[in-house]
């Protein structure tokens, strides 16, 4: 079974570190829950580790593969995919036709359009012309399609409607048990702890803390500490 190991990973970003020193394993059939507060480099780690800004020191490693100088285009060949902050859909393009971006076959489109009964009523509709909560729907979709191993979330909850985004929350858990490994990072940390396996907090760049989701969640005064940065 191949894991995702992120060791000892530095990123730089314009005046200095941004990530400093982290190690984390994401393991497939799992998630891991990313948190920390605003401004701990969360997101940069996430661009670190699918090949969006370069690493200055450290590695990443799938199985027995060194991605750490490899494009984004070759992790993504490795199984690694990345849903960035806000909704990257192409508008001109129909929904059927964004997921055949990703998709190797036509029964992979079908599974996904299966987990979202919204786009399947919109197949042939220009992405441009959905909502807010759908156009991201297909940008979680059109991942799905790729069917990667590992599948980093950043703030899937932006700009969609609570009710939109915890009808989404169940549709993530279900292609972890499917077999992927997810790195998740939310402003909703508790619906996000509450739907992971695995916790890793950041703050000010660095690791103050990784667990299990579930203790995390169920100690406010420990998750209060590791936000501080001021426990190990």
């Amino acid at each position: 079974m191949n894991t995702l190991r992120v060791n000892g990973v530095t990123v730089a970003r314009g005046a200095g570190p941004v990530i400093r020193d982290v190690s984390l394993e994401l393991v497939p059939g799992r998630i891991t829950a990313l948190v920390g507060p605003n401004g701990a480099g969360k997101t940069s780690l996430l661009e670190a580790i699918s090949g969006v800004l370069p690493i200055a020191s450290g590695s990443v490693h799938i199985g027995p593969h060194d991605l750490t100088r490899q494009s984004r285009v070759g992790r993504f060949r490795r199984g690694l995919a990345h849903i960035e902050q806000g909704r990257a859909v192409f508008g001109g393009l129909t929904v059927l036709e964004n997921l055949r971006l990703t998709a190797r076959t036509g029964e992979q489109v079908d599974q996904v359009l299966a987990l979202f009964p919204e786009l399947a009523k919109r197949a042939d509709s220009p992405a441009a012309l959905l909502s807010g909560g759908e156009q991201q729907m297909v940008v979680l979709a059109r991942a799905f399609a790729a069917n990667p191993a590992f599948l980093l979330i950043d703030e899937m909850s932006l700009g969609l409607a609570p009710v939109v985004f915890t009808r989404l929350l169940p549709v993530v858990s279900r292609f972890a048990a499917e077999g992927a490994a997810i790195l998740l990072v939310e402003q909703f940390t508790h619906l996000a702890l509450d739907i992971a396996q695995d916790a890793v907090v950041v703050s000010s760049g660095r690791v103050t803390h990784q667990g299990p989701a579930p203790d995390l969640l169920a100690s406010p005064a420990t998750l209060h500490t590791a936000y501080l940065g001021e426990s190990r």
